[in-house]
């Protein structure tokens, strides 16, 4: 599964840990993130995310 980096703070979502903070466990692909998923750490959207290479 593929990272994203969040290019307002730098937060890396790995679909391999998850996000605590926002709920969603261990094994959901990026793409699969709700909608209304925002950066844990400063609130941006999904749409402030890029594909980590």
């Amino acid at each position: 599964m593929d990272r994203y980096e969040c290019l307002v703070c730098g937060y890396i979502h790995d679909p391999e840990v998850g996000d605590s903070v926002g709920g969603v466990p261990p094994g959901v692909p990026f793409e699969e993130l709700p909608a209304d998923w925002v950066c844990p750490q400063c609130g941006a959207g999904k749409d402030q995310f890029v594909r980590k290479e």
